[in-house]
Order: structure tokens, then C-alpha cells, then sequence
């Protein structure tokens, strides 16, 4: 005679395959059955929402930390062949398949020489793309190593998936500090729960560390330190959530950076900074291990800033076959 704790698991068995034959019967009905049921419609949606991950044309969920990277695209020009990076056909299609990779709802772009060219890598049925409206200068210097090819209009813009709210503000034109061939920045706001202010720029190069008084670069990039700091501490004083990014041309996490140390002195309360890299070295190329590609919060977004979530994209390829000489960074925000 069975003992009540066998007769107790013989229920449970009974228990157990009784359930287990509903639910076949009931998957292998949900199978034939043309008419959806509660079920079906809650097994859709979940594979249409939540339950799978965004891809290119997804909207951001309300819930998923919105990804803002910056890409120095050296030298896009619009049509394949021209300028100091003349691409074919299938290197756009590469750089198009890098931006997917990338998946950022929000990319700040620089050396791109139009919108027509962001184009050819961002798609307008996938994004919007709000480029500088710096007129194009007469700018006609031969590119280094390249008989026959003259440098292009280098502009930078954004990159915007489509679903993501955003306003466009002035540029910043006096970056450029009256001279036709440094590049203005472009200021857009995310809109959100909490705005979030984006300065991209690309600021003066040749001038990476130090400051040597003999060297005709560095004058002029710490010349653009007046106008990047009346942006920062401009939208310090007014309780703006921002960030500056883009190809700052400078080793700004250097140990004691002249530069950063300049717009880095905390005035007016808010305006401290944060390198979001932090301490993370540079892979992109070999022989450097210091960014000059940078996210730098402000005090408020940096405390909307996701934890651990900087990125260096490095294309998964030898750096002889890398399409740019730069690699995209990101961060996500929880706005």
C-alpha cells in the first residue's frame, strides 16, 4: 500500500502531465488556428515591442536610455571618388553598415561635406540630418598623398533617428572666430522627460597637448576656448541639462590639461564637467592611447549619464582597413 507522501507525488506527476497536456494541445491549436486569440495577440506584441531588442527603425521605448555617440567621418564628400578620402560605391555601403552597428538614435557628425553626403550613410526614410550653415569656403588646399585631389567643405551636423523629438538652436558660429575655414557648432536639444542640450564641434587641430607660443595651431584653438565657454557657462547659469561633443583635437584627459582646465573651473555652479571616457584609453588606433574624440558632460547630464556606458565602436576590422580615422564614441542617457 502506498505510503501518503507516494500517493502525495503521484498527484503531483498526475498534477504535472495534466498541465502539460493542455498546454500542447493548446500550443498545437495556436499553431493551426487562423482566428488570433488573447494569447497570440499578447505573444505579437511582445515580439513587436519590448521583448525584443530595437533595431534601426525603432523607436526609442520610453523606458530605453537614449544612445549619443560622435563620429569624425573623414572627409565625406557627396559624390564617390572626390576629395581626401575618395570612397567607391561599396565603402558608402560600408559606412552603412557601420551605422547600423553603431545604433545611436543620436549621431554628432563631423568632416562630412554636406547633407547630401551625411545622406549616403545616415538614410532620411531612417533620419534626420541637420548639418552647419556655415557657408562653404574657398578652401582648394591639395590633399596630402592624393595628386589631383582637392580637400572638401568640412561642416559638422547631426545624425537623428526618426521618432526622437529635437529642436535645433542657433549655431555657433563664432567657433569659428571669423576665419571662413574653421568649422561653426551645431546646437540642437533633445527633448524628453529631461531636455538635453548637445553641442557638437570640431575644433581647431595641430594643436593636441601643450602649447608651444612657436606653433601657429595653438594660439587659435585656445582662442576658441572664449566662445566654448560662454556656451557652457551660458547654459550652466540657466539650469540646462548639455553636453559638448565632437572632435576636439585635444588630449583633454591629459594630466593637468591647459585647455580643459580652462573651461573645467566649475563657474558658474553646474558648469563642472565630466570626460565621460574617464579613464578608459583609446584602441582605435595603435599608436595612441588618448581620445581626442570627446563626450564632456555638464554637471546635470552627467548624473543622467548611464554607468559603464561608454563605447569606443572599432569596426571589427585591421586598422589598415578602418573606413575613417577616427573611431565613433557613445554614452547613453537616461532622459
Amino acid at each position: 500500500m502506498p505510503s501518503a507522501r507516494q500517493g502525495l507525488g503521484k498527484g503531483i506527476d498526475r498534477q504535472r502531465r495534466a498541465r502539460h497536456a493542455v498546454t500542447y494541445r493548446f500550443s498545437s491549436r495556436f499553431r493551426k488556428s487562423p482566428m488570433p486569440t488573447r494569447h497570440a495577440i499578447a505573444l505579437l506584441a511582445c515580439t513587436l515591442t519590448a521583448c525584443t531588442p530595437l533595431g534601426q527603425d525603432a523607436r526609442p521605448a520610453p523606458d530605453r536610455p537614449i544612445k549619443v555617440a560622435s563620429w569624425n567621418m573623414e572627409h565625406l564628400a557627396e559624390r564617390s571618388g572626390t576629395g581626401c578620402r575618395p570612397r567607391t560605391d561599396a565603402d558608402y555601403a560600408e559606412l552603412r553598415r557601420h551605422a547600423a552597428a553603431l545604433d545611436a538614435e543620436v549621431v554628432a557628425l563631423q568632416e562630412v561635406e554636406s547633407k547630401a553626403a551625411a545622406e549616403r550613410v545616415f538614410e532620411p526614410a531612417r533620419y534626420d540630418i541637420v548639418m552647419s550653415t556655415r557657408p562653404a569656403s574657398d578652401r582648394q588646399g591639395a590633399c596630402r598623398g592624393l595628386p589631383g585631389q582637392a580637400i572638401r567643405h568640412q561642416a559638422v551636423g547631426f545624425a537623428i533617428r526618426k521618432g526622437v523629438s529635437w529642436t535645433r538652436n542657433p549655431d555657433v558660429s563664432n567657433l569659428a572666430l571669423g576665419n571662413p575655414d574653421l568649422r561653426w557648432g551645431v546646437d540642437i536639444t533633445i527633448k524628453g522627460t529631461t531636455p538635453l542640450r548637445l553641442l557638437n564641434l570640431h575644433l581647431k587641430s595641430g594643436c593636441n597637448s601643450g602649447r608651444s607660443p612657436t606653433d601657429a595651431d595653438c594660439p587659435v584653438l585656445f582662442a576658441q576656448l572664449d566662445p566654448l565657454e560662454q556656451w557652457i557657462d551660458a547654459r550652466a547659469a540657466s539650469g540646462e541639462t548639455f553636453a559638448v561633443l565632437g572632435d576636439w583635437n585635444r588630449r583633454i584627459s591629459a594630466r593637468s590639461d591647459r585647455f580643459y582646465a580652462e573651461i573645467d573651473d566649475g563657474v558658474p555652479a553646474g558648469a563642472g564637467l565630466t570626460i565621460a571616457a574617464g579613464e578608459t584609453q583609446a584602441t582605435c588606433k595603435s599608436r595612441y592611447r588618448e581620445f581626442i574624440d570627446h563626450i564632456v558632460t555638464g554637471t546635470k547630464a552627467t548624473g543622467l549619464t548611464v554607468p559603464g556606458s561608454f563605447e569606443e565602436y572599432t569596426y571589427g576590422v585591421p586598422e589598415d582597413r578602418h573606413p575613417s580615422d577616427h573611431c565613433p564614441v557613445s554614452v547613453r542617457f537616461a532622459l
